[in-house]
């Protein structure tokens, strides 16, 4: 069978991905390009954003106009959160983010006549086991991803991933040394290690290990292979942490840490766990221990109730921190988060009333905010007389 997949989102969908491609193509079916024509087609679809949702909707539509006969197959987060939504594209089969084989297994089981839809979809927040994938690289690329964690239990309010990808599970340490040794074996000579919250990893195992302790075993099994982290939590960035993690050569020395907003009464409405000073703390503490790292962040403008003076309030704290890049994203309403239902009044872990809900920015703000944020970060950047160094690259 020709075999086309289509991934969208996070590098957990792309580690996801090329597990994927690397079990059909043990069981004899041949990978085709997306663009072309083949039996089956794979969507692996990210809910992140509304505008998330959009893309997937439309790589489903290509590639039911593109082969009407084709089997057309999608997971991950978007059919995890919404079924129904994918269902009514007229796709053959709908599976979430959970058993990966068992999404293969059914895709070989679906017949090319058509027939109904299969749809299965589990609980997300009843998962308690880490589903074991082999770890590798995409087709055609030369860097590897380790996943070494799934699920998150932040409960950002802006934020449905919880819901998609359901409670902490981590891989043990043991077994995320193996697979790096793996991978240095196979000829990867760099590794990226991924999950949806890696600051999270080893809660659910009780035993004592951190994230650093899983980063010094990784390093230590493959030597000879660059050490990359996906995004960091900034509470994980602590003078231990910062420590021993400066002692690894191996390591590159690039640490994204989610903002999301520089001013502490929006970071109390999204539910973030931090404020500036313990965010700036972790940019120093970096800084002390590197030379010249790279540090990158993510930030959300427009989110609701943001008014002219916060949002002023965190441009000012980008100036402080001097990102080397960032990601800045207009906030996006999700189906069943508490800032799009209103209810961020109160932050309790009981429910509690929905407070009176706080009205959006207008359409304009989100948009002219963030054309604010890219020209301001440039001439930050020059008046900082900063060097033009990729981030990660090695040390300089």
């Amino acid at each position: 069978m020709r075999v086309a997949i289509y991934t969208l989102g996070c590098k957990v969908n792309q580690y996801e991905t090329q597990a994927m491609e690397a079990e059909l193509t043990r069981r004899g079916h041949a990978l085709v390009p997306f663009d072309g024509a083949a039996d089956a087609y794979v969507i692996n679809t990210c809910t992140v954003t509304a505008v998330s949702d959009k893309k997937s909707r439309q790589m489903i539509r290509q590639a039911r106009k593109r082969s009407p006969h084709a089997v057309v197959a999608v997971c991950g987060c978007y059919a995890q959160t919404d079924p129904e939504a994918v269902e009514a594209l007229g796709v053959d089969l709908v599976m979430g983010t959970a058993d990966r084989m068992g999404f293969l297994d059914a895709l070989e089981a679906l017949s090319p006549d058509g027939g109904h839809p299969v749809v299965r979809v589990d609980d997300a927040l009843r998962r308690r086991q880490y589903e074991h994938l082999p770890a590798g690289g995409l087709e055609g690329r030369t860097r590897a991803m380790l996943k070494v964690e799934d699920g998150c239990v932040n409960f950002c309010t802006y934020c449905i991933i919880p819901y998609a990808r359901g409670p902490i599970r981590s891989l043990p340490l043991e077994e995320a040394a193996c697979e790096a040794k793996r991978l240095a074996g196979a000829g990867y000579r760099e590794l990226v290690l991924t999950g949806i919250e890696i600051s999270s990893w080893g809660h659910d195992l009780k035993n004592g290990q951190g994230l650093i302790d899983l980063v010094e075993a990784v390093c230590a099994a493959a030597p000879e292979c660059r050490v990359r982290l996906g995004s960091l939590e900034p509470r994980t960035v602590t003078e231990d942490f910062c420590r021993r993690a400066a002692a690894l050569p191996n390591l590159c020395p690039h640490f994204h840490l989610s903002m999301q907003s520089g001013c502490d009464a929006t970071l109390k409405r999204m539910n973030r766990k931090y404020d500036s000073a313990r965010y700036y703390e972790s940019v120093t503490l970096l800084r002390e221990h590197f030379d010249r790292p790279g540090i990158t962040t993510d930030l959300i403008v427009g989110f609701p109730g943001e008014t002219e003076e916060e949002f002023d309030q965190t441009l000012d704290f980008v100036r402080r921190c001097a990102f080397s890049a960032m990601h800045i994203f207009p906030y996006s309403r999700r189906t069943s988060s508490l800032a799009s239902s209103g209810s961020i009044g109160s932050l309790s872990t009981t429910p509690a009333v929905p407070a009176p809900r706080r009205p959006l920015c207008p359409a304009r703000c989100p948009r002219r905010r963030r054309r604010r944020g890219p020209a301001g970060r440039r001439r930050w950047r020059r008046s900082c007389g900063r060097p033009g160094w990729s981030a990660g690259w090695g040390r300089p």
